[in-house]
């Protein structure tokens, strides 16, 4: 598949260039319409069918299962954020003392945090493969550090700041050689790179919905495999025990879950407005295809990557990193400051992570899009 510019789906306003969707996506407009389809129905709450508590969180769940190649939509959990779903993970391992537990160099805090807690509680070690000068020297670093001490290998598609791309497969086959667990944060890649759970075959998969999946902010997704089947959930909701859709029920507790990755939703997970929102746009985004939109952003980076590097800027080479998300180094003497007031100024809109401008770009942008911001970095380098 071919795709074209879709900017005509969303409302983003021709003196804007947004280059930012892995902070924030944009909504567009069927996404947005959801949202006010569920805003009328918490309106009118005795229009709420005891059956729009369940369903839709079903349909939600299959459209996950079939963007990421996962057969069991049981698999899939609903959760508020990739912090419940690392905690989730976390609450479900027991190590034992002087056990690894493996990250990359400057990891997102929510890919850190749970494995911290974790690792003192059974006095095992963080290890942090460090940053070397090339991706592919660092994909053979991660490689190296799997042993049998490795118990866990945590780690995302991509790093965030800067799209450096680490080969998951391989990594995933060095993991399960040594029993380890491997547990993924997609936020950054799934939507728009594909990926593939028959392939990667990982223990558990955690996602953001916010970003390149264009739901709501305060949703995100859990794939648990076989590991985690018999596992204890961080909060008892009524929603994921064996026939709780038979309300007059309820208070004949019963102590079987659904089964398998039920009993990590979060509560209240079938949100009317958050639901209607999410179905909307997993249904675009698995339309659309991640690879057509790898490859389109791709077709217009190409140029502007080449400008950039031309004025001086460093950019990872195409076959180590994305091109939806990549960062760009800056020399060190540049004044920050100065550039981010004018940029801001310009209605210029990027992240700037460590040393790195990242650049993040979807189907609304077009080559130009990129010319306003190689304007800007060119006057002040």
């Amino acid at each position: 598949m071919v795709l074209e510019n879709q900017k005509h789906l969303f409302d983003i306003p021709e003196d804007i260039t947004y280059l930012n969707i892995a902070s924030q996506s944009p909504s567009f407009k069927a996404v947005y319409e959801a949202g006010l389809e569920g805003l009328k129905q918490k309106n009118q709450p005795y229009t709420i069918k005891t059956s729009d508590y369940f369903y839709p969180v079903i349909e939600l769940k299959k459209l996950f299962a079939k963007l990421i190649d996962a057969n069991e939509y049981n698999r899939i959990a609903t959760i508020p954020s990739v912090s419940y779903g690392m905690a989730t993970v976390a609450n479900n391992i027991v190590l034992n003392e002087n056990n690894e537990i493996l990250v990359i160099d400057e990891q997102f805090p929510s890919n850190m945090y749970s494995w911290q807690r974790l690792a003192k509680k059974y006095s095992a070690k963080i290890i942090v493969v460090k940053a070397p000068k090339t991706v592919k020297q660092w994909n053979e670093d991660i490689l190296k550090a799997i042993n049998e001490k490795t118990a866990l290998v945590a780690i995302g598609n991509i790093h965030w700041s800067n799209g450096s791309l680490f080969d998951l497969k391989t990594i995933s086959t060095k993991a399960k050689s040594y029993n380890s667990l491997l547990v993924i944060d997609g936020s950054q890649t799934i939507g728009a790179f594909p990926f593939s759970i028959k392939d990667i075959q990982p223990d558990a998969l955690i996602c953001a919905g916010y970003k390149w999946l264009f739901g709501p902010y305060g949703c995100a997704y859990g794939y648990f495999g076989s590991y985690f089947d018999k596992g204890q959930p961080i909060e008892e909701n009524w929603t994921n025990r064996f026939d709780s859709e038979n309300f007059a029920g309820l208070t004949n507790y019963r102590s079987e879950y659904k089964p398998k990755a039920n009993r990590y939703c979060v509560g209240e997970s079938g949100s009317f407005i958050y639901i209607k929102m999410q179905i909307e746009a997993l249904k675009q985004v698995i339309n659309w295809t991640p690879k057509a939109i790898q490859d389109y952003c791709k077709q217009i980076t190409k140029k502007p990557v080449n400008k950039l590097k031309a004025l001086g800027c460093k950019i990872e080479d195409d076959n180590y990193r994305t091109h939806h998300l990549f960062g760009i180094k800056l020399p060190e003497n540049i004044d920050f400051d100065a550039l981010k007031k004018d940029l801001f100024s310009k209605n210029i809109f990027v992240s700037f992570r460590g040393n790195y401008i990242r650049i993040s770009c979807h189907l609304y942008n077009t080559e130009a899009d990129f010319k306003p911001l190689i304007n800007c970095l060119a006057s002040h380098l």
